[in-house]
């Protein structure tokens, strides 16, 4: 079994927001995806042990696209998420607290069909783009 990845980032929202723009299907198409020449147009969250987790991604001009998915497996709200993809490897995301922020670190199982050092720089632009957006928001959006 290959070691696991793990990547962060420190985003300037607390951890409420962060965590919302994290699971909000509306907020993960505005983040989830690598690169501006690609996309994310819609995504599911059934935010419960036994849940789906589902986000289409694609290139802007539609000629390669996938359904990146998987099922919650462990769920502390605003802390944690632990989810197996449909390929059987295990995603842990950890909320916390860091300064006037939240640290987001994210442990994941590599795939074997591409370098670690490639995977590790694809989620971590994700991440990094997460961050953009989820600075970008501001924090007059409601909590629930």
């Amino acid at each position: 079994m290959l070691e696991k990845i793990t990547i962060d980032a420190h985003v300037d929202q607390p951890r409420a927001q962060v965590w919302r723009y994290y699971v909000t299907p509306v907020d993960i198409t505005g983040w989830n995806f690598a690169d501006p020449s690609w996309c994310c147009p819609n995504a599911a969250v059934d935010l419960r042990v036994g849940g789906r987790y589902l986000a289409r991604m694609e290139a802007r001009d539609q000629s390669v696209g996938f359904d990146f998915g998987g099922t919650y497996h462990r769920i502390e709200p605003q802390h944690l998420l632990e989810f197996h993809l449909d390929d059987g490897r295990v995603v842990e995301v950890i909320f916390e607290d860091h300064g006037t922020g939240t640290k987001v670190t994210t442990h994941f199982d590599p795939e074997t069909q591409n370098p670690i050092d490639m995977q590790r720089a694809g989620w971590q632009a994700i991440l990094d783009n997460f961050k953009r957006y989820a600075e970008g928001q501001g924090t007059d959006r409601g909590l629930e």
